[in-house]
């Protein structure tokens, strides 16, 4: 297990205003398989004969590990109820992908121009990239949703019509987050 980042490469932090919950939740929930019960075993105070049963466990089974991983370490340093709303997004947005319960930005009117923002700087705000840059090689990597539309070009911009009903950006295959027009 390597040095542990965040989906943007940043640490996971324990501070809830650096790495949200959900985020939290998110990296364990995502822990490669090969590492899911030695996290497990390091880092929870699950009882020793349940974690020696999930050893068992092969295929599906280790999805549901990884959550019971995200679970237990998110309600350890965010607390039962932090714990409890994180599963629940997360659940949520990968069951359904309810836009209601993924995590969310509200975009200020000032920062469109012409009642638009770019799909870089919008990402950027979004916490999605750390930089236009970034978020440039994302879209041309072909790792960037907006809805179920692929982006593919740098200069894609966003309207506000499209963030007064919550534009839903999908980085990669796991990291969802609605911008919405404050």
């Amino acid at each position: 297990m390597g040095l542990v980042r965040t989906a943007a490469g940043n640490a996971v932090w324990l501070d809830a205003n650096k790495t949200s919950p959900y985020d939290f939740y998110q990296y364990w929930r995502n822990v490669g398989d090969a590492d899911v019960l030695k996290c497990i075993r390091m880092l929870t105070f699950l009882p020793l004969s349940q974690i020696e049963e999930m050893a068992k466990w092969e295929g599906s089974q280790l999805n549901q590990a990884k959550e019971i991983l995200a679970y237990e370490l998110t309600k350890m340093v965010h607390g039962t109820e932090e714990a409890d709303k994180a599963q629940n997004a997360a659940r949520a947005v990968f069951s359904a992908g309810a836009a209601a319960d993924m995590p969310s930005t509200e975009i200020p009117a000032d920062a469109l121009t012409d009642g638009e923002i770019g799909i870089l700087t919008l990402m950027v705000q979004c916490g999605l990239a750390k930089s236009n840059g970034e978020a440039r090689r994302l879209v041309q990597q072909g790792g960037v949703f907006l809805g179920e539309e692929k982006v593919t070009d740098p200069a894609r911009a966003v309207t506000a019509e499209e963030l007064k009903a919550g534009a839903v950006i999908r980085k990669g295959k796991k990291v969802f987050h609605k911008a919405v027009l404050a």
